[in-house]
């Protein structure tokens, strides 16, 4: 009757209207729904700035000049979720010879300390898999970044050898996480030595940098994502010049220690004293 479809649109219309009310209490009241709409968000928006650069990355072609295109894309993220990122050392960096960057990894997050302390000419190495991540594998790989196979030994010191020389040729600077994967423990998982190997066969320094853990404002075991502030240390630079292969272990080690260390100091205090005292760099 006249009245029953009367009676189902207005119900129709009130949950229309209740949905979305019902996903914005959701939103500010329960954490573990918050955490998942700002992941989905982040991924989100990692597709939808893809979309956007692919098409004027590719009238450029495959270049590392793209990455500035890639970085203007994730910077405002940190603005988006409240995160602050304060930066201490970047003067290291400072030097126009190629080097190669070594970083912690703990989750996607990382992508925002990254381009917030990438130089100019500066390239990541990912792993291979990424490549085949539809659009966004395509604005990678249009960027310039390094794609890896680490089920592939030879392969993979294939790609060392020849980014090895790229270096030296185009003035290059890589960025890597030895890590391998993400790692949200309280201490760093065994540095994988493929960045150490770049290095000394290149006999360019490693700069190590570490960022402080996100446990105050972001854990994906606790599924939770607030706001909060990030500590970026950049190292002084590990040089490598008259090191051979054999050298490889003990330069892994060397560095990994140094950044464990640092990473200890910034979980037990949140660089607490040190970082009040000391007036915050400039990001280049």
């Amino acid at each position: 009757s006249c009245r029953e479809s009367t009676m189902e649109v207005v119900l129709l219309h009130g949950l229309l209207l209740f949905l979305p009310l019902a996903a914005l209490l959701l939103y500010w009241y329960n954490a573990t729904f918050h955490y998942f709409c700002k992941v989905a968000f982040f991924n989100c928006w990692i597709v939808a700035m893809a979309i956007l650069l692919c098409p004027v990355a590719a009238l450029r072609g495959r270049s590392v000049k793209n990455m500035k295109l890639l970085r203007a894309a994730i910077l405002p993220l940190k603005h988006l979720y409240g995160i602050k990122i304060q930066v201490w050392g970047s003067e290291h960096l400072n030097i126009k010879e190629p080097y190669v960057i070594v970083c912690n990894h703990q989750a996607s997050l990382d992508l925002m300390g990254m381009v917030e302390v990438m130089p100019d000419g500066c390239v990541p190495i990912a792993k291979k898999e990424l490549m085949y991540m539809g659009v966004v594998g395509w604005a990678c790989w249009l960027s310039g970044i390094i794609f890896i196979d680490r089920h592939k030994r030879e392969d993979a010191i294939d790609v060392i050898s020849q980014t090895a020389r790229t270096m030296r040729r185009e003035n290059l600077r890589v960025f890597i996480f030895p890590e391998g994967t993400r790692n949200q423990d309280k201490s760093m998982l065994p540095f994988k030595r493929g960045a150490f190997h770049l290095a000394v066969q290149a006999q360019v320094p490693i700069f190590p940098i570490v960022i402080s853990p996100y446990w105050d404002f972001f854990s994906s075991k606790d599924k939770k994502f607030t706001s909060g502030t990030c500590t970026i240390r950049i190292l002084p630079k590990v040089e490598t010049r008259g090191l051979s292969p054999k050298d490889v272990p003990e330069l892994t080690e060397t560095v990994r220690q140094a950044m464990a260390d640092v990473f200890t100091e910034m979980s037990a205090n949140h660089c607490g004293d040190q970082c009040a005292e000391q007036p915050l760099l400039p990001r280049r």
